[in-house]
């Protein structure tokens, strides 16, 4: 895929000019307060560059889902104030999306100036199913820019989303990749392509049917296939042992069944398992063995057992890909899987294999459990994204930028 990318437009030169950014700042919030900053930490060097150069930068982001009208506590207050830390500059805040503050406060930018807009998602068209409509609001955010403006998509946790300010803005205005979206489909493009082997690929979550698409991809291509997390008990299911109380997708036992018929040399399920009495931090545990199965309680995360056997898998691999974590890892009791799988692909890390963090919760556990970012080659900021490129799927917001 040939696109023009952030060197390309610096190259044309950028001083005096509006660029509009497309980022993905979509951090968690707990009481207004910033949990993760990884997402405002990765897409600061785009717009730094920018700043640098004497663009009079505009960024446009989202956070959470709004339902197409403002809501207070999805506002972007606290993400223009950490941004700003993370610039070292003044990162002003337009009380709207597109509107007459937004409007004046782009007409008095100067050069290096950044403007912050209110969440894109405040705008009912920027989701919109309708053609027109987001092309109006595209519009309307190519005129904060000018004539002689640009935009530069830096969001990767969006870009398998057609919308306004992902997809329509990039037919009108001359469209780049920013470093952050080129350097995740260079990652990704290496894991799909001609890997080094073993090759061992890590899924958890909740659901078999959101990773469906990606073990069908994968399961024919890699050496191992570790399933952990809620989407484990539909499989260990499908083999016949009761889970309890267990996460449980009673519509996919069969399709697991399927899977485990064609792919059972690869997939490598829990062994054990550790089952709460209840959804709580100070529930009461016990451990089951997946043979046995359990009848009463909930599993929460995979055993002791089950970490060692996958650690020895895992540790062993040249190329990893890790989605999903093992278990509920906010919970202290149950992130113990979820932290011996991210120690065991550090570990291989370490031991020179090329690692992905895909993006989402994975991403998530890895900094609340105390693990170093640089344990890993690369930690997506696209969860959702990450998976649909590794399922071969077209993303609307890079095949806009093909020239």
């Amino acid at each position: 895929m040939a696109v023009r990318t952030l060197k390309d437009l610096l190259a044309d030169g950028v001083e005096g000019r509006g660029v509009l950014v497309r980022s993905d700042l979509n951090v968690p919030l707990d009481g207004g307060q910033i949990t993760d900053a990884g997402r405002i930490i990765a897409s600061a060097p785009t717009i730094r560059q920018l700043v640098e150069a004497g663009a009079k930068v505009i960024v446009t982001a989202h956070l959470g889902r709004p339902k197409g009208e403002p809501d207070p506590a999805l506002s972007l207050a606290p993400v223009a104030a950490r941004l700003a830390e993370e610039l070292g500059r003044n990162v002003q805040l337009a009380g709207d999306v597109v509107g007459s503050d937004a409007l004046a406060r782009a007409e008095g930018l100067t050069d290096g100036d950044v403007l912050l807009l209110e969440n894109i998602r405040f705008d009912p068209r920027e989701t919109s199913k309708d053609d027109a409509e987001r092309a109006q609001l595209a519009s309307a955010l190519v005129e904060l820019v000018g004539d002689d403006g640009a935009f530069v998509s830096d969001g990767f946790g969006v870009v398998h989303r057609k919308q306004a300010s992902v997809y329509d803005v990039a037919k009108v205005l001359p469209a780049y990749a920013g470093d952050l979206v080129a350097t995740e489909v260079d990652v990704l493009a290496k894991i799909t392509g001609d890997v080094e082997h073993p090759y061992a690929v890590v899924l958890g979550g909740s659901k078999v049917s959101d990773k469906l698409a990606v073990i069908e991809a994968l399961a024919p291509k890699v050496d191992t296939l570790v399933i952990g997390g809620g989407m484990a008990f539909t499989f260990i299911k499908a083999q016949g042992s009761p889970v309890g109380d267990s996460l449980l997708q009673a519509d996919m036992i069969a399709t697991c069944k399927d899977l485990l018929e064609r792919f059972g040399d690869v997939i490598h399920l829990p062994h054990d398992i550790v089952v709460a009495d209840k959804f709580a931090p100070d529930a009461q545990t016990s451990i089951a063995m997946t043979a046995d199965g359990f009848t009463e309680g909930m599993g929460l995360d995979i055993g002791p057992g089950t970490v060692e056997r996958f650690a020895a898998v895992l540790t062993g691999a040249k190329t990893v890909f890790w989605n999903g974590p093992s278990g509920v890892f906010e919970f202290e009791k149950f992130a113990a899987g979820t932290r011996g799988v991210a120690e065991a692909i550090a570990q291989a890390t370490a031991n020179g294999a090329f690692s992905v963090v895909g993006g989402g919760d994975s991403a998530a556990a890895v900094r609340a459990l105390g693990l170093a970012d640089e344990a890993f080659s690369h930690i997506s900021t696209g969860g959702g994204a990450s998976l649909e490129y590794l399922e071969g799927k077209e993303l609307p917001g890079l095949s806009v930028l093909e020239v």
